[in-house]
């Protein structure tokens, strides 16, 4: 009995954590009659006077969002890291570890209009966005070792507003994920004397079977072991280690891949396609100011969680959260239905 990729159970490595992923791909021909979503449609209104995330809306604090007219950054509210905190006591107990968590948190709203996600906006709004990454990055890079930009998109990713908006948590500390990252890429680099990601890149664009998107700045790949469904990994392909080093050529080509790699998503099933998604790339700030970067390929990652359609989606649970994570459909055939979609025109534009 040979052994085929798209119907037999196996093990795929994910190169840059060290885990695994069980892939099972006779499982997508099971019935379904679990939970359901609501289909994520965009219904919005251009403004809210409910929303305080709207122009000229009264946030629950009091404090008033002025009337901006591009992007728009603010002190999150209720802030999960804060600057000044007490440090903990040291703690000489191995099974009782602690130890300091000073940060800052921020939201960052895309654009005034409500009714509007990234899909929808225009190329140049999306540069807009970017612009304002990289401002905000150069500002709290300074000072913390690692800037998390990530967007959770939708309900179903536990996204609390829906007006068009990101977060920004600065940390003192290097989280688990990117520390994870931090040691594998450097091992790699040391036995390789090449950044992972470029190597990755290469093989990619060698086998042409997970690719989504490609251009001369950036590459969109399934990755090989994703881990949920549809996600994708959006990589730099011009030897960047963080975003604050793009080109305006770069950050160009960068409005132009999201806004496709995202109208890809909602026209898969014709729905505000929900994800969360994020960038990784070199730790920051003093302790890392003078270490070398040269194992780091800038990256970001999307999580979308649906599977079959706008109402299923893929749960972690069970043998996901006990044992290790687990899909159905593969990433090759994950990456084929998402290169066939069109990623031009928008659903709701046809």
């Amino acid at each position: 009995m040979q052994f085929v990729a798209s119907e037999h159970p196996h093990r795929r490595l994910n190169p840059l954590t060290g885990q695994w992923v069980l892939v099972c791909p006779h499982r997508t021909q099971r019935p379904w009659s679990g939970q359901q979503e609501k289909p994520e449609k965009n219904e919005l209104p251009e403004f809210d006077p409910t929303n305080p995330l709207c122009p000229g809306v009264t946030r629950p604090n009091g404090i008033e969002t002025p009337a901006y007219k591009s992007t728009y950054v603010f002190e999150n509210d209720f802030p999960a890291l804060v600057e000044v905190v007490p440090i903990p006591p040291n703690s000489d107990d191995p099974l009782f570890q602690i130890a300091p968590a000073r940060g800052n948190c921020r939201v960052m709203c895309f654009h005034p209009k409500s009714n509007l996600t990234l899909p929808t906006m225009s190329a140049a709004d999306i540069v807009v966005v970017i612009d304002e990454w990289i401002s905000q990055f150069n500002e709290l890079s300074a000072k913390y070792a690692w800037v998390q930009i990530f967007e959770n998109k939708g309900a179903a990713m536990g996204c609390s507003n829906p007006h068009p908006h990101c977060q920004i948590w600065s940390c003192s500390f290097l989280p688990s994920e990117p520390q994870l990252k931090q040691e594998r890429l450097r091992t790699y680099y040391t036995t390789n004397e090449r950044p992972m990601l470029a190597d990755y890149v290469d093989r990619e664009l060698q086998r042409q079977e997970r690719i989504v998107i490609e251009n001369p700045d950036w590459l969109v790949v399934v990755p090989f072991w994703a881990t949920w469904p549809f996600e994708t990994m959006l990589i730099s392909r011009n030897n960047n280690k963080r975003i604050n080093d793009l080109t305006l050529e770069q950050r160009q080509n960068l409005a132009v891949t999201i806004k496709e790699l995202t109208t890809k998503y909602d026209n898969l099933f014709q729905c505000s396609f929900p994800y969360s998604m994020g960038w990784h790339g070199a730790p920051t700030g003093p302790e890392h100011a003078h270490a070398s970067s040269a194992h780091w390929t800038l990256h970001a990652i999307y999580y979308p969680p649906l599977l079959r359609s706008a109402t299923v989606r893929k749960f972690m649970v069970g043998f996901e959260l006990l044992a290790m994570s687990q899909r159905d459909l593969t990433p090759e055939q994950a990456a084929l239905r998402l290169r066939e979609v069109d990623g031009k025109c928008h659903y709701t534009e046809k």
